[in-house]
């Protein structure tokens, strides 16, 4: 990235992620990564499993979160401002448009028969985007048996994914912690 991106390339890639995703922040994630990583080279696949980590951690919506991350990442404030502006104000406009005629709206049965099909499409942007992801992991027995007994939790629970997530943290600090202890055991030795 040699020379100064454009407030008006960064408002604009997010505005069409923004337009062109329907499902939500999950659902963002592959069609995110194939504009920032593959065709516009701003980040790179470690940097855009951080920015899911951080963005799925952080309160907030997940896509405006990671629009801020990037676009902070590329010109600072005012990148993560129109970033942040981009992503958001596609959806602005829709929920807006529906508004007007959401009593009408309802009552069209093809339009809740396309509503289910887009939930098929979603689950699975983001089967697809949690599978590209997974490949970027470093899987040990540890973070194997760790993505197990969460994905285990939140499959047959009610416990809150952002306690799963401050679970797994903890638990790596602390296997990470016993480990290093052990290792500096057997240097002193």
């Amino acid at each position: 990235m040699k020379q100064k991106l454009s407030l008006w390339d960064i408002f604009w890639t997010f505005f069409k992620i923004g337009a062109f995703t329907f499902g939500g922040g999950l659902a963002m994630m592959p069609v995110m990564r194939r504009e920032v990583v593959h065709k516009k080279n701003w980040v790179d696949d470690e940097e855009i499993l951080k920015i899911l980590v951080i963005s799925e951690s952080t309160p907030g919506v997940f896509a405006v979160n990671s629009a801020t991350f990037i676009g902070y990442k590329l010109r600072k404030f005012m990148g993560s401002l129109v970033a942040t502006l981009g992503v958001v104000l596609p959806s602005l406009i829709t929920i807006s448009i529906i508004s007007l005629f959401i009593i009408q709206f309802r009552e069209i049965k093809w339009v809740s028969y396309m509503f289910s099909g887009i939930q098929v499409g979603v689950a699975i942007l983001i089967f697809k985007a949690a599978l590209s992801l997974s490949k970027k992991l470093t899987m040990t027995l540890f973070t194997g048996l760790v993505l197990a007994i969460v994905f285990l939790l939140a499959l047959f629970t009610n416990i809150n994914v952002i306690i799963l997530i401050f679970l797994s943290a903890l638990a790596g600090v602390v296997f990470h912690y016993f480990l290093s202890l052990k290792e500096a055991k057997q240097h002193v030795a």
